[in-house]
């Protein structure tokens, strides 16, 4: 189908692109990647009146590491992240979920800052970010502000993001050393999780010192297991993992869809759970 009509601008710097945002005010969007905006846009279910083109923005590609915190372009393709030498030594797990997102078409074009604050539940690397521990900076009008990953993602496809404000880039917390994995379940190759499980884990003695479960589609937004991560403290076994993995789903709301009903995503939860925690500790 064919969208309806909209005006572009493409700025060259930060400081254009939001005062572009601010002008456009509710309806401009910023166009990153385009991979979930301009679909809906063809569907006739996005209906923005300006687009901010924000791919030749300098500045807003690639990483770097500041001490101890690895920081990433909003701008960087999945392509690119999956190539970053150091995504991979500090921050193994999103390269591993990068990874299996969509096909190589898509990993070319969509950016991790776009799959972000899209904030589509079902995405894969927003639950990776959260079990990073990240943060994301933001630059608006009033100046720059960084928001803890757990407090980003508001509802369905919302986020703490003002509409003239423009995400720069995702800083997190280096987990060289740690094991980590990403375990999903879709339908058919290249479509979105029915459930995804994003597993860090630090061990200690040959035990889990200190485990991270992220969760994809268990909710209106990607959400953390705390209770399985407290009971996977101090787990030493394959046996001790799956029962702490049985309390992955507490807290969640699963959704019914043409997909999965909610039970059936808490089964999968719990399943998946004990997977990716087992490969991330290297006990499976």
């Amino acid at each position: 189908m064919i969208p309806p009509a909209f005006d572009y601008v493409r700025p060259h710097t930060v400081e254009e692109a939001v005062r572009a945002l601010a002008d456009g005010g509710e309806d401009a969007k910023v166009l990153a990647g385009g991979q979930s905006l301009l679909p809906l846009m063809r569907l006739r279910m996005a209906f923005p009146q300006l687009l901010v083109d924000t791919g030749r923005i300098p500045g807003l590609r690639g990483s770097r590491m500041e001490g101890d915190t690895l920081v990433v372009g909003a701008m960087t393709t999945h392509h690119d992240v999956l190539r970053d030498a150091l995504v991979r030594r500090h921050a193994g797990l999103l390269a591993a979920a990068t990874a299996t997102v969509a096909d190589p078409a898509v990993r070319h074009r969509g950016t991790l800052g776009g799959s972000l604050a899209h904030a589509d539940p079902a995405a894969d690397l927003p639950a990776v970010i959260l079990a990073l521990e990240g943060e994301l900076v933001a630059v608006g009008p009033r100046g720059r502000r960084t928001i803890p990953a757990r407090a980003f993602f508001t509802d369905y496809l919302e986020t703490a993001l003002a509409p003239d404000e423009l995400l720069v880039e995702v800083r997190l917390p280096s987990t060289d050393g740690w094991g980590f994995h990403y375990e999903k379940f879709q339908r058919v190759a290249q479509a979105y999780a029915i459930v995804g499980v994003a597993a860090l884990v630090r061990r200690d003695s040959g035990s889990i010192a200190e485990a991270r479960v992220g969760l994809t589609n268990m909710g209106s937004t990607p959400l953390r297991a705390p209770a399985a991560e407290e009971a996977l403290a101090g787990a030493g076994d394959a046996a001790a993992v799956k029962r702490a993995a049985g309390e992955a789903a507490e807290g969640t709301r699963p959704s019914r869809d043409t997909s999965a009903s909610p039970e059936y995503r808490a089964h999968l939860a719990r399943v998946l759970t004990g997977r990716a925690v087992l490969a991330a500790a290297g006990m499976g």
